[in-house]
Order: structure tokens, then sequence, then C-alpha cells
């Protein structure tokens, strides 16, 4: 049973945390929750900025989120792994610098979620069925672990660091600490490779999003892994036997995960992303494998066979590496492109064309209402009756303007100033004892009665009569904040 999308198990979680005032545990589970769909903007947004405050917890945080992966459901640990990934991304550091340090990793090599057949063979409505999902799980989870460990091993991220001929830091870097790099960089790009994924395989929410996290992953590895294959190139001529034959063989498997790079980018254009927004793979001519093969041949003191025996010239072999340099240069600024494109970079996959379509629509939506309730009397007589019910007008309806304001704290009787001084005192006194139910009195109005009458008698003149007299003389001495007359009263009485 789901309400609004999300199950009462979410509800209640969701609750539970709320009432224990654990407001990063109620924010994990926002994001994490049983609904078939990626996690929300807004969650991802607020988990983002809680790892850029001081005072909150990171490792808390992560195991908040690795505690979750090990929910039944594969909704539930799907989506963990998502915001994981996207804290990896666009969190702040600290958080990819514990993941790297702590031995919290994501065991889920063994994950099979079996409990979801429902729904005539669907896992949730609109899903896939939670035994079908299941691969990817351990696959993307396999990846994010294999993200966690070449920051351990190297120190930063391949995702975040510097590209380009001038500051790329892959381009830049010495041959033996190259060597040493490339293997870390390849067995992070298989693992993402590993995923395998077909355009079928995105039928819902939660996968295709984990699919746009890894797509935006793989052009800014690929544009590295680019990048310091040409800076290998560059040396390898000057290298010695050992790294000359570390160096052909990691250039024999970046030929082949080029391959596999390119399956993944049609993968990417079938399922609706735009073409224009997909790098061009340029490979190198096939004839520099064979020059790097003779050179280490020469090196090793092996025989070249006749066949291969007119290329040997060192000339000749260096400008294969020139031509092979210059064509994977044209690969490595269209991907790193792509990388410096922050159209990927949105957690949800909407553009933001559409996004700011959306914004003015409800803005203008917004200002029509406004204009409707500023001007209530341009609709004649329902205009007016909204403006009777209406209380955020900021001046009275032109039907209410010459009625007196109601003495919230007057006696119920009481009457204007200008009528008391008219009638004088007498009907000040005229108020029954039936109209004050408790028979309290009302002390202000007695204050400002015996003031006005004071004043009304002394303007229209009024001689002593016996009984305005003793009114006035009651009401002068009955007031409770005329300490003077009853001291006096109390000293003549003694």
């Amino acid at each position: 049973m789901t309400m609004a999308g999300q199950t009462i198990n979410d509800r209640l979680l969701a609750a539970r945390h709320s009432l224990a005032g654990q407001g990063l545990a109620k924010s994990v589970c926002k994001a994490t929750t049983e609904e078939c769909i990626g996690p929300k903007k807004k969650h991802l947004d607020y988990l983002v900025h809680c790892t850029n405050e001081p005072n909150v917890s990171i490792p808390h945080l992560a195991n908040l989120l690795i505690e979750r992966s090990q929910n039944a459901n594969w909704v539930v640990v799907y989506k963990s792994l998502i915001t994981t990934h996207h804290l990896m991304a666009y969190g702040n550091e600290r958080f990819m610098q514990y993941l790297a340090s702590s031995n919290s990793t994501f065991n889920l090599s063994s994950f099979l979620d079996k409990g979801t057949v429902q729904d005539g063979g669907m896992g949730v409505p609109g899903g896939r069925m939670g035994y079908d999902m299941s691969p990817f799980i351990r696959r993307y989870a396999k990846y994010l672990n294999e993200k966690s460990l070449s920051y351990r091993a190297m120190a930063f991220d391949f995702c975040k660091v510097k590209r380009g001929k001038e500051e790329g830091s892959l381009r830049n870097m010495n041959a033996e600490k190259l060597l040493k790099t490339l293997p870390v960089l390849q067995a992070q790009l298989d693992a993402l490779l590993e995923f395998d994924c077909q355009s079928n395989d995105l039928t819902n929410g939660v996968i295709n999003m984990s699919f746009m996290l890894l797509f935006r992953d793989l052009i800014r590895l690929f544009a590295c892994y680019n990048d310091g294959i040409i800076n290998l190139l560059e040396k390898y001529f000057d290298m010695n036997k050992k790294h000359a034959r570390d160096a052909l063989d990691l250039y024999k498997k970046f030929l082949v995960r080029m391959d596999r790079v390119g399956e993944f980018l049609k993968v990417a254009e079938n399922v609706g992303i735009d073409k224009g927004d997909i790098p061009d793979l340029t490979k190198a001519p096939s004839s520099l494998l064979d020059a790097l093969e003779q050179h280490l041949a020469t090196l090793e003191g092996r025989k070249v066979s006749a066949a291969n025996t007119p290329t040997q010239s060192s000339s000749y072999q260096r400008t294969n590496v020139k031509s092979a340099v210059s064509a994977l240069s044209s690969t490595s600024s269209a991907f790193g492109t792509a990388a410096a494109s922050s159209k990927f970079d949105t957690s949800n996959g909407i553009d933001e064309q559409l996004k700011a379509q959306v914004l003015a629509e409800e803005e203008a939506a917004m200002n029509q209402y406004k204009s409707k309730v500023s001007s209530p009397t341009s609709s004649g007589a329902g205009g007016a009756s909204a403006a009777l019910t209406n209380p955020f007008l900021s001046s009275p309806p032109a039907a209410q303007a010459g009625q007196p304001i109601v003495d919230l704290f007057g006696a119920a009787s009481a009457q204007p100033a200008a009528a008391a001084a008219a009638s004088g005192a007498s009907q000040a006194l005229a108020t029954k004892a039936s109209d004050d139910l408790l028979q309290l009195g009302n002390p202000f109005a007695d204050m400002f009665e015996a003031s006005g009458n004071s004043v009304a008698a002394a303007t229209t003149g009024a001689t002593g009569h016996a009984g305005d007299g003793a009114a006035a003389e009651y009401a002068a001495t009955s007031s409770p904040f005329d300490w003077g007359a009853a001291d006096d009263d109390g000293r003549g009485a003694q």
C-alpha cells in the first residue's frame, strides 16, 4: 500500500527519525525511499550541503547510506548507491576521503532480491523485477568500491583532476609515475564498463539515473585515460626495456577499452542522449602498434621479420607516433569538451531549458493571480463580496468606511464620546447589570467614562444638579487608578 508514491514504511521511518530528532537520518531516508524513481534533487542537494558543513559527521552520513544499502528491497539499495555516487561526484572531498580510508564498503557481491515479484511480474508499477535489477546493483556497487580504492591508491579522484595538454595531470606526469597510475585508472574504467547494460534494460527512473552518473564518470575517466596514453606514447622511444614492455602492454589494453567505450556511447545515444553531446572516438592508425612492437623487439635484441624490415627506421616510427598523437589529441579534445559541460551535472537529467520554461510559466500564473487579488472591485458584485471577506486588503472596503470602530475594551452599551457628552453621565450608569455576565465591571471603561464626563461638564457649563453631582463624585471615587482620591477619603474617614 502506498501513499502519494511513498510506501507506509517510508512514512513511518521518516516519522520515527523526526521524533528522535535525527534530521540527517531522515534526509537519507527521504532520498532512499521505496518509490521507484531516482532520488529527488532537493534531498540530494541537502545532503551535498551537509557534506560542506563542518558540524556534520561525515562518518555518520556514510554509515547511514551503507546501512540503507543492506535493505532487502532493491529500490532502496539501488537509491542508496546512487546517493553515495552523487555525493562522491558533487559533495565535499571529505566524503570521498572517508570512504577511501575506511573499511566500510558495499558488500553486495551476492545481493539478490526475490521479494518484489508482483504487479504481473513487475517489481513495482512501471519498474523491473527485482530479480532482473539485482545484477546491475552488484556491478554498480563494485564500481563504487573500485572508485574508492583508486582514490585510496592515488589520493585524488580521476574524475576531478585537470585535463588537457597544458595543465593535464596525466599529460605532464613523468614516465615512472605514469606507468603506476594508468593500471589504477584502467581498473576503475573496467569496473564501470562491466555495468554492461543495454538500452532495453533502462526501463525505470532508478537505473536511468545510475546510467547518467556512470555516463558522466565515463566521459571524465576516458578523457584522463586518453591524456595518459598520449603522454605514454610521447615518452615511449626514450624508455628502457622494462618500461617499454609495460607501456606496450598498457597501450594494447587501451585499444580494447576504446572499443568497449564506443559500445557504451552507442547505448547512451540509443536511450535519448543528444548525439551532439556524445564525444567522437578517433582511433590511432593500426601501423602504430607495429612500430611500438618493432621498437621493443629492437631493445630486447630479438630478430624482426623480413616483412617489417623496411619500417625499422627510427624516423618512420616517430612519424607514426606523431600521427597517432594527433588522432588521440582530437579524441582528448572532444572528451574534454564534453567533460567540461555541465549539462549532465543535474541529478535527474532535466534539461535546463525545460526547467527555465516551467519556472517562467509558474511565475506568469502567480502574477496573474496577484493581479486578480489586488483589484477586487474589478468584477462588480463578486469583487465587492470578495473584498468583504479578504483579510489581506490593506484598507477596509468603502461600505465599511463610515462605520465607527468597535471598542473591544469598552462597555457593552458605551456610545461615542460626542453622544456621551450630549446625554450626560446618567446614561453611563444606565448599563444593566445583566450586560456583564460575571458582574466584574470594566475598570478601563469606568476610567475613560469618568474623564469623558468631566470634559463634557466643563464644555457645556452645566450647573450642579444633585443627581448628576452624585454620579460624577461616584465615578471619580470608584476608579481603581485614582489612588489620590482614595487616600484622601481614607484619611478623612480616619
